[in-house]
């Protein structure tokens, strides 16, 4: 009987699901986004929801934080967590996504994305942030170029 069982196996020990996870969990919060199996993804997605609640309810003190997620991330992931923490202060829960992809082509296993939700926001903002710091580039570019002209 499948009383009580709860998770994915993958087909792998207990050990190795284990790794598994804690290293799928710390690349998404280290890169926000990323591709994998829809089954691996729909279960990081219940995971880094707990962990991120656990981390807010340390109340943004890094080393609580540390010590409530230490087992279940990279040390890394923790530290990018830390620094990162406010910005899921507007949401309850849900604090990441499970996109369907089409499935891949060597082995037709499904294929999805999970991201964190504000990730598509961040990518945006460092966009803006990008393009501003290209437009600063230029004009700086324009007055090199005009002070050169003018002392020839």
């Amino acid at each position: 009987m499948k009383h009580c069982k709860t998770g994915r196996q993958f087909g792998r020990v207990r050990s190795q699901r284990k790794a598994l996870l804690k290293s799928l969990l710390s690349s998404l919060i280290i890169h926000g986004r990323i591709e994998t199996t829809e089954a691996k993804a729909k279960e990081s997605k219940s995971a880094i929801d707990k962990i991120i609640t656990k981390a807010k309810r340390a109340n943004g003190v890094g080393m609580e934080i540390v010590r409530k997620v230490e087992g279940q991330l990279s040390k890394d992931a923790i530290n990018v967590l830390v620094k990162n923490i406010k910005k899921f202060d507007n949401r309850d829960s849900g604090y990441a996504r499970v996109i369907k992809l089409s499935p891949r082509k060597s082995d037709g296993a499904r294929m999805a994305i999970i991201e964190l939700v504000d990730f598509a926001q961040d990518q945006e903002d460092k966009m803006v942030t990008a393009k501003q710091v290209t437009a600063k580039e230029d004009k700086k570019e324009e007055k090199n170029d005009e002070v050169n002209h003018q002392s020839k």
